[in-house]
């Protein structure tokens, strides 16, 4: 009789206290209702406004902001900023990297080295000044929302173009030797949009490096192999997939074929996908490809 008594206080305790959590998360109230209560993320709301963002921050998320004051949106010209508030395909790509999915503590988002956004994109995280998100200086942090958490930020984030892209995601570093060496910087991050198939520093290490040093030697050839990567245009993995060959800046064709091992560009296997970027989209593979 003293256990059953025992277990029923213990799971009485227990509903008292996931009612005092719901009630405490019911209180709150969401993203976009606490950026519009503070007052000072006036633009903020008006951009998610303007791109239809309104009721995806309301939802249950959980989604971490980091929001962009009315001083962060200032110090971009009015005229760059009206048209940006016109093109919603740019103004939503620039708002959701400002977005990371889960309700992130900053003591968690110091722990980490960058952060993967809704857009796609990766922000960098510096700590050794202050907490810096892509060089923004988080200004207020650990704003409670029922759907999740707002760092405050007093600069607006711009997603990098793909060689930015490529340098800040620390694993692409050959490729990145590769297209300097070729002249191809200017190139890439140009408007685009391009679509690149980028080998990872472990598939380059599978290139013999005497293979691999002649090859950066050559700009010619080193051309050759680094355009038949590029695709004209911003193909999701879905549009990949769904067009069976792609034609690439090279002028060859790449086989995809999508099967239980997933998805192959002729013989490498597309490791992560959808990268998105300002000038396009990056997906990664285990192998380089050459040209047929």
């Amino acid at each position: 009789m003293r256990i059953r008594k025992i277990s029923i206080f213990f799971l009485s305790l227990i509903m008292i206290m996931l009612f005092v959590t719901n009630f405490c998360f019911a209180q709150q109230k969401t993203i976009v209702e606490t950026a519009i209560e503070a007052g000072s993320f006036k633009t903020l709301v008006a951009a998610v406004q303007a791109a239809g963002l309104v009721d995806a921050l309301n939802s249950p998320g959980p989604f971490t902001v980091f929001a962009p004051t009315d001083d962060a949106f200032a110090e971009i010209p009015t005229d760059t900023l009206n048209a940006l508030l016109e093109d919603k395909e740019k103004l939503t790509s620039i708002l959701t990297y400002h977005v990371v999915s889960g309700r992130l503590l900053a003591a968690q988002v110091m722990r980490k080295n960058s952060l993967i956004t809704l857009q796609g994109g990766a922000l960098s995280v510096d700590i050794t000044d202050g907490v810096k998100i892509d060089g923004a200086n988080v200004i207020q942090a650990d704003i409670s929302c029922s759907n999740g958490k707002i760092h405050v930020i007093d600069k607006v984030l711009m997603p990098k173009n793909i060689v930015e892209t490529a340098v800040g995601a620390g694993i692409f570093n050959t490729l990145v030797t590769a297209v300097q060496a070729a002249d191809l910087v200017d190139t890439l991050s140009g408007p685009g949009p391009f679509t690149v198939f980028a080998p990872t520093d472990a598939a380059f290490a599978k290139v013999p490096a005497p293979t691999l040093n002649a090859l950066l030697a050559d700009k010619d050839a080193l051309t050759n192999v680094l355009t038949y990567h590029v695709a004209p245009g911003k193909l999701m993995l879905n549009d990949v997939i769904s067009m069976g060959m792609i034609k690439t800046v090279q002028g060859s064709e790449i086989a995809v074929n999508d099967d239980c091992a997933g998805v192959m560009l002729d013989n490498a296997l597309v490791v992560k996908t959808n990268i998105v970027t300002s000038n396009g989209v990056i997906h990664v593979i285990d192998e380089v490809l050459l040209p047929k």
